[in-house]
């Protein structure tokens, strides 16, 4: 079976059904939010399978689950449907964020899965929907990076900025308009808070997670103080853990934890809080560098998800201050180091002092309009729409 987790409305359902009409299996969708399927499954909730005909002999039909997580014993569903029917179907499951916050405990379904984490669009994905190639390598990548020069193709400028206007998610950005948009934003969020937040875990002072909300937006790319939040918030500290560790289960924010390896007077507990729509961003700053934390965290949780050598997304900052945006690590050590800046072209002191401190080689300075790509030492500077583009997802 595969779970494909990620953030409300990024396009697992679209997917799903894109999926079922490549296998010829349309018929074999089913939403838990399906009263007249409900009603079925109690009596029966294998026959929806059982009654199905395929079109020829020998074929393999996909079986499409949206929302089946909230059945209660939706994992003990799942394990009786593969364990009695796996030699027929394939099962594809899907739903909000939640799904993968409902694996832990009760019936075990390991060895019985795989899952995906599903992200939003991204610069090189609009360019070309067919990458990854099957011939996919860490080590191309980063020659391709290595290797860019010239200024970018008018077609990468121009996703990238579409990007960065109208966020990664299907609905808003092939709308193209601001009004819509920001509908969008709004009721995304309602919908979030007053029904996701709700039913995963009880919360009753909505309110509060809604301000704490607005306090997030406009710390995106900066260290998170949970302290300076309980002052704002006026609750306890326990409180705020809790309430964005909630957040975070719902893809509706994600945090980056600090590299510390065995380097001293580094932080090692606070980390930087970024949103998966960062459209929402309202500084032009945080927004870019929140972009450039999506596409970056895509490509590491590729690698994880589908079994290439591990790539994992972190930050830098010691105690003095010094602080380089992003350290992507590569089973377990550090592999390249990523600066972001709007428009200036020169890499500052940290980068060179953690490459050395940490033995890293690779170094990128990613700027958000470039007129031309070059070399600053021994720092490779980009323009940000080639360098997502250069990425393999």
């Amino acid at each position: 079976m595969a779970f494909v987790v990620g953030p409300r409305q990024v396009g697992k359902t679209t997917l799903g059904r894109a999926l079922l009409e490549i296998r010829r299996s349309k018929d074999l969708y089913r939403n838990w939010d399906d009263p007249v399927w409900r009603s079925a499954f109690t009596h029966e909730p294998f026959a929806f399978v059982d009654q199905y005909r395929m079109h020829k002999p020998g074929e393999r039909p996909l079986v499409v689950l949206d929302e089946i997580h909230r059945y209660p014993r939706w994992k003990r569903f799942l394990k009786g449907l593969w364990d009695t029917r796996k030699d027929r179907i394939d099962v594809f499951v899907t739903g909000s964020g939640r799904l993968d916050v409902y694996q832990r405990g009760g019936d075990s379904l390991l060895g019985r899965y795989h899952q995906y984490r599903m992200h939003p669009l991204s610069v090189r994905e609009l360019l070309d929907p067919n990458s990854p190639s099957q011939k996919y390598d860490l080590d191309d990548t980063l020659k391709r990076l290595a290797s860019l020069g010239g200024r970018p193709e008018p077609a990468v400028r121009e996703a990238f900025e579409s990007l960065h206007r109208f966020g990664g998610f299907p609905e808003p950005f092939l709308d193209q308009n601001e009004r819509r948009l920001r509908l969008w934003h709004r009721e995304r969020k309602d919908l979030l808070l007053r029904e996701d937040l709700r039913d995963l875990s009880r919360i009753q002072l909505i309110s509060h997670v809604e301000q704490l909300v607005e306090l997030l937006d406009s710390r995106c790319g900066g260290v998170l103080s949970f302290n300076s939040l309980r002052e704002d918030l006026q609750v306890a500290l326990d409180s705020v853990r809790l309430w964005v560790s909630y957040l975070e289960r719902l893809y509706y924010l994600y945090l980056l934890r600090p590299f510390a390896g065995r380097m001293a007077r580094t932080l090692r507990r606070e980390p930087k809080v970024f949103l998966w729509d960062w459209s929402a961003v309202s500084q032009p700053g945080a927004r870019l560098e929140n972009l450039i934390a999506s596409h970056l965290l895509k490509w590491c949780q590729f690698t994880q998800d589908w079994g290439y050598p591990r790539l994992d997304l972190h930050y830098l900052r010691d105690k003095e201050g010094r602080e380089v945006d992003f350290l992507v690590s590569r089973e377990g050590k550090p592999w390249l180091l990523i600066e972001v800046k709007a428009s200036k072209t020169n890499p500052g002191a940290p980068i060179h002092y953690f490459a050395s401190r940490l033995g890293v080689r690779h170094k990128f300075l990613v700027v958000g309009d470039l007129i031309e790509a070059g070399t600053a030492g021994d720092v490779r500077v980009l323009d940000a729409s080639a360098f997502l583009a250069a990425l393999p997802v």
